[in-house]
């Protein structure tokens, strides 16, 4: 099966803690023994931070989408270095790069590639450009919900959902640079367009990775 698994950087480097980045790279290793596996890893608090500093010095949206990629990136090296030989040694910075990427046996890991884009929208269409199985979302909430459950107490879980569903949920959301939220409306787009199986899941627990690609979780299930 081809998994692909998202990881928000809100949950990998939330801390910069070297044990929590090296649970994550154990469940990774895990779940690629038996699968193929393409990781792509968010920027969290640093790129906002980062890219809010940029807004204050004047940058424009492109501008802080690309100081997002870099920090991305540097995130994604920190998770290939705790994969060690595992991984693909450099993150990928194309689509095709991926799949090349892949062809060595390698745990491929990349972070954002294009302005304007999220790494969630990076990873439904890689999901999609691969072929994968599985899309895995872990990220800082435990599934979807009809509003921000951070500030909205009335907010209610989707335990399963439909693609249209989610497209309806998430289309509130602004686009900017930074959002944070568990899908954005382009992933949710692109996740309707080729119908693929996704899983959002609560990322604060590595080990609930593996548990969404053997089908127990208690996050929402997205699909058709």
């Amino acid at each position: 099966m081809i998994i692909a698994v998202s990881i928000g950087g809100s949950v990998l480097t939330s801390d910069l803690d070297p044990e929590r980045i090296q649970k994550y790279a154990d469940s990774i290793e895990q779940l690629a023994k038996d699968h193929t596996v393409y990781v792509i890893v968010g920027g969290g608090r640093v790129a906002r931070e980062y890219i809010e500093t940029a807004r204050v010095l004047g940058a424009n949206h492109a501008e802080c989408d690309v100081i997002g990629i870099d920090i991305t990136r540097i995130n994604a090296r920190l998770l290939i270095s705790a994969l060690g030989s595992r991984a693909y040694i450099e993150p990928a910075t194309s689509y095709p790069e991926a799949v090349k990427a892949a062809l060595t046996g390698q745990i491929v890991v990349m972070g954002g590639l294009i302005p304007g884009q999220t790494t969630d929208a990076v990873s439904a269409v890689l999901a999609e450009y691969v072929g994968a199985d599985l899309l895995i979302n872990a990220t800082s909430v435990d599934g979807v919900y009809s509003a921000d459950p951070n500030t909205n107490k009335d907010a209610t879980k989707f335990d399963t959902m439909t693609p249209t569903q989610l497209v309806d949920v998430v289309m509130k959301i602004d686009m900017v640079a930074g959002s944070n939220s568990p899908l954005d409306p382009l992933a949710a787009k692109i996740i309707q367009r080729c119908g693929i199986k996704t899983i959002v899941i609560d990322g604060r627990e590595p080990n609930n990775i593996i548990e969404a690609a053997a089908g127990r979780h208690s996050g929402t299930l997205i699909s058709s």
